[in-house]
């Protein structure tokens, strides 16, 4: 299964009661049959000149009000982060996967490489980071950073969530009992999953890509709009739904006029950059 997609299903599925599990892989399960069994729908889906975020729009607009907000969500990440011929497997995969969450025994996560483990761990952020808003991104950041700095000068706690032989509940145990009340909630789950689906030794090293990769995100959330002109809400609006489609996730505009453009907008997005002014055309 796909690092991300494993992650991101954990943080969804740590809230969900048993039966909601079985429901929702009952669900994946009838839409990977769907597209299996519709020729067109298959080939839209597994169409490799299609963008990700485009065809994750697709099925989400596909699905919603008909399964439940978190098979939406599965499916739709699901869509954004595997090769667009690998869907169909990708969606089996997530539907077995939830299956294992949802039985007596405790889920268990595969150990992975260093890249991997850290996969899985952003896949868990970007679940976590979807439920917050952009100005709480900084805290987030701020909390794992101070985290990291702790482990990293404390060398009885360090050595102990390091300690691959250490049971992994107590590891849990002892972030928790660390970290309850210091920081805020978000912080808290990411720093646990940090110590379940990451590799023991990279403990520090994940934490200190999690700060980075949480930065990213903010900035992806943020779009800068210079337009010749002003824009009225409908323009807006316009943009917004544009940008969610080709980023995958909400976006919030912060919009200057700026009249030497002639005409168009100019958009920074990330590290993405849109030019559609006059001026960038001459």
């Amino acid at each position: 299964m796909l690092p991300k997609l494993e992650g991101y299903a954990a943080a969804l599925v740590s809230s969900s009661s048993d039966d909601q599990l079985r429901i929702a892989a009952d669900q994946l399960e009838t839409v990977d049959a769907t597209i299996q069994t519709r020729g067109d729908l298959r080939a839209a889906l597994t169409d490799t000149a299609i963008a990700p975020p485009a065809r994750s729009a697709v099925l989400r607009e596909l699905l919603t009000g008909k399964v439940d907000d978190m098979v939406v969500r599965l499916a739709a990440y699901a869509a954004r982060v595997s090769a667009g011929q690998d869907l169909p497997k990708v969606l089996n995969e997530l539907t077995f996967n939830i299956l294992a969450h949802s039985r007596p025994e405790p889920y268990v996560s595969t150990p992975l490489s260093l890249l991997s483990a850290r996969k899985r761990v952003a896949g868990f952020a970007d679940a976590v980071l979807e439920d917050l808003a952009t100005e709480q991104f900084v805290d987030v950041e701020d909390d794992l950073f101070r985290w990291a700095r702790t482990i990293e000068s404390n060398l009885e706690l360090r050595r102990i969530l390091v300690d691959r032989d250490a049971a992994l509940d107590s590891r849990i145990q002892l972030v928790r009992s660390l970290l309850t009340g210091k920081v805020s909630d978000a912080s808290l789950r990411l720093a646990l999953y940090v110590v379940e689906g990451g590799r023991p030794r990279d403990v520090v090293g994940t934490l200190d890509y999690l700060v980075d990769y949480t930065a990213r995100a903010r900035d992806w959330r943020v779009a800068r709009v210079w337009s010749a002109r002003e824009l009225d809400n409908d323009a807006k609006a316009a943009l917004v739904a544009s940008l969610e489609v080709i980023t995958g996730h909400s976006v919030e505009l912060q919009v200057v006029t700026e009249p030497s453009l002639l005409g168009g907008v100019l958009i920074q997005v990330g590290d993405l950059r849109l030019d559609a002014s006059t001026k960038g055309r001459l």
